[in-house]
């Protein structure tokens, strides 16, 4: 007697048979079940199960986006890219970032200094007590190439501030490495942005220090900014003061440094 019962897609067959397992095992091939059968025989009655997809039929494993089918068990599934997200310079690539740009401290540009400011005066190399001494430093942008972290970059150092130590204690700040007096259209011995007016005869040591504001490109077109300022400071540049008084005299302080008033 043959029983056959459908429920969905899965057909279920009992077979009363005296026989072995394997025999029908091996109709289980050849009726075309692929060898997909389970097979129990106890003796007096042999019970066969297996399940096939009806033509037109879904399968089980059908979804309702679109009949992907499934991962396998423990297998992470993907994730679509994310349109919307900020994939930074150097872009996305499917659905995940590219390694992002490495960052870079003061520390790291070790090896990339800008160079020195230079420094002058006017009067050159000399000033007056009580007087505006005008002192000029020039620094500019400047782009060094080379390697860092494992990369080629270019690293770049725009003049910030100009620090002028005046040899007396004193110091100034300043946004601008200052000009001469003939370039700023102004008399001599008037004040300027960087001039310095000394109290005391005597010959100071004066000095600038550029702070640079770093930055790097990484091949983007793009440059990164570094926190913090590198520094770059010039040689001493001597200014002998001297006083200035109303006398009748032979020769200059140039010609006798021990005439009266030098």
């Amino acid at each position: 007697m043959l029983r056959v019962v459908a429920k969905g897609v899965l057909l279920g067959v009992a077979v009363v048979l005296l026989t072995s397992n394997a025999s029908f095992a091996a109709d289980c091939d050849s009726a075309g079940w692929g060898g997909n059968c389970d097979v129990e025989n106890s003796g007096e009655q042999v019970d066969v199960s297996a399940g096939t997809t009806r033509p037109g039929s879904s399968r089980p494993d059908d979804s309702a986006d679109g009949g992907h089918p499934p991962t396998q068990p423990g297998e992470p599934v993907p994730e679509a890219p994310d349109e919307t997200e900020d994939c930074g310079p150097l872009g996305c690539r499917g659905n995940y970032e590219v390694a992002g740009l490495p960052e870079v401290t003061l520390a790291d540009l070790a090896s990339f200094r800008p160079a020195a400011p230079e420094l002058t005066g006017e009067p050159a190399g000399f000033g007056v007590v009580g007087m505006p001494t005008n002192l000029v430093g020039a620094a500019s942008e400047q782009r060094l190439s080379g390697t860092l972290l494992g990369w080629d970059v270019t690293v770049r150092f725009v003049p910030a501030e100009f620090v002028f130590a005046h040899g007396d204690g004193t110091t100034a700040t300043t946004a601008t490495g200052g000009a001469s007096w003939a370039r700023l259209a102004q008399a001599q011995f008037t004040p300027t942005p960087t001039s310095h007016v000394y109290a005391d005869r005597g010959t100071y040591p004066v000095s600038v220090t550029v702070r640079y504001a770093a930055s790097v490109d990484f091949g983007t077109g793009y440059w990164q900014p570094v926190e913090g300022f590198v520094t770059a400071t010039s040689g001493d540049y001597p200014v002998r003061v001297v006083e200035v008084r109303t006398a009748l005299v032979d020769e200059t302080c140039r010609e006798n440094p021990s005439g009266p008033g030098c």
